[in-house]
């Protein structure tokens, strides 16, 4: 029985929902079989038996399973029921605006033309009054106007409607949802590399285009700009004037939106920062800040170990140090448990070795999690900087040799191989480089500047002397 859609839904129930669903099927108006009464308030009690079930509906009439059927349809009826129950839930909220449209439709029906313009005006103030303009308000508006249009249309063929007010509403809902679902495809495309037909958004982009006062409408133009800088990576005016509308109109949105927009705008500048666009390191942290500000970044109470490190990161190639110092251990304790002390020690020795603690770094090195591949070279890294810059050339160089021989067992890196394997590479040629000749030390650096996949290209650049 446990396997039984049945049971996986009520065990999806919290106590509340269990409780009203309990109301719900006393109610003879939802439900009239006694046999699904009984049969709920059996699995209330915690029993998951076949039998004990059947007991508990039929008492002495047959037995299970040679009657099996007849329990296999009481409990058919009980998860229509249970399902009855959550759509009710999820369709209408009293006091909101689509509970209000629900109603004025009624009225529509019975004639009540009083009792209906007062609810599509409830509808209305009650849609107001809410803060957020995301698509879904538009779409909510555009809901309002077609109910308007049914009653107006009744019998008045002769009188101005409200076409126009319909035709715009639906719109702009139209495309604030278009925009969206196209910055949520062209993100997890670059993922994962999928393809996907955009239907209509091109006949969208050049309707916008041509009609920029529809662009000063946030739900609109925060995707516009979004998308257009998701498509066309190196236009980074179109950046520019998404960050500045999302800064400013953020309050407008529900909270997972407002996450997803500021996730894709820091992707962004991940990129651009991989593309070692050393400025896109301030847009991130700004991006961050702003986020972490919001609690947006907190997933079920708890800040991703990825987004912590690339957050201090970030901030410690901006310079601020202070700033880390406070980060570190304010959300540490938002980590997941498993995570928490080797991120929190890898952090701390970023911080120690920005400070030039040589033998803090290496402390909190030994407690660094080396389990995770990233994590692992980002450590290596930074033990192979502090061997650089404390003169410990015999250690770094069996470092090195380690590094390498890391990195050539790993399989499925891309990016990062070839990364890492350039850090080694003219980390090497540093320690060979003869100290007083010029023409040497000019042409590392060229070769070092002219490198596209060099994420320690700062810190090269800055050893040679």
């Amino acid at each position: 029985m446990q396997k039984s859609r049945l049971y996986q839904a009520y065990q999806s129930l919290n106590v509340l929902e269990r409780k009203q669903l309990e109301r719900w099927l006393d109610s003879p108006f939802f439900c009239r079989q006694e046999s699904v009464r009984r049969l709920y308030r059996y699995m209330a009690a915690q029993a998951v038996d076949y039998e004990g079930a059947y007991a508990a509906i039929f008492g002495a009439k047959g037995s299970y399973p040679t009657n099996a059927q007849a329990l296999r349809l009481v409990m058919s009826a009980l998860l229509q029921q249970l399902e009855q129950f959550l759509a009710y839930q999820e369709l209408i909220e009293v006091d909101s605006p689509e509970y209000f449209i629900h109603l004025a439709a009624a009225y529509r029906k019975k004639g009540l033309e009083k009792h209906h313009r007062q609810s599509l005006h409830q509808a209305k103030s009650t849609l107001e009054s809410q803060i957020f303009r995301h698509s879904g308000y538009f779409a909510t508006q555009a809901n309002i106007e077609f109910e308007a249009y049914k009653q107006q249309s009744t019998g008045r063929r002769t009188e101005k409607l409200n076409v126009q007010e319909l035709s715009d509403q639906n719109d702009i809902a139209y495309m604030a949802g278009k925009l969206r679902q196209a910055c949520i495809a062209l993100s997890h495309q670059a993922v994962f590399q999928a393809g996907y037909d955009y239907g209509l958004l091109p006949s969208v982009l050049d309707y916008l285009q041509n009609t920029p006062k529809l662009l000063k409408i946030p739900a609109i133009g925060l995707y516009y700009y979004c998308y257009r800088f998701l498509s066309d990576i190196e236009n980074e005016t179109f950046f520019v004037f998404f960050k500045q509308m999302l800064l400013q109109n953020g309050s407008l949105f529900p909270e997972d939106e407002l996450r997803n927009l500021y996730l894709l705008a820091i992707n962004y500048c991940v990129r651009k920062i991989n593309q070692l666009k050393t400025a896109y390191n301030r847009e991130a942290l700004d991006l961050y800040k702003g986020a972490l500000q919001g609690k947006l970044l907190l997933e079920n109470g708890f800040l991703s170990h990825f987004a912590y490190n690339n957050i201090v990161a970030i901030a410690l190639r901006v310079r601020e140090i202070d700033w880390v110092e406070h980060f570190i251990p304010e959300y540490t304790p938002y980590l997941e448990k498993k995570h928490r002390d080797a991120t929190s020690h890898l952090n701390l020795a970023r911080l120690a070795y920005v400070k030039k603690d040589y033998r803090a770094v290496l402390l909190h090195l030994q407690e660094a999690d080396y389990k995770d591949l990233i994590n692992n070279l980002i450590a290596k890294t930074l033990m192979m900087k502090v061997y650089f810059e404390t003169d410990e050339h015999e250690a770094l160089h069996v470092h090195l040799q380690s590094m390498k021989t890391f990195i050539r067992r790993q399989s499925g890196i891309g990016y990062h191989r070839t990364n890492y394997n350039n850090i080694i590479r003219y980390t090497e040629r540093l320690m060979d480089l003869r100290p007083g000749d010029k023409q040497a030390a000019a042409n590392l650096r060229a070769k070092i500047e002219a490198e596209t996949v060099l994420t320690e290209k700062e810190w090269l650049l800055e050893q040679i002397n």
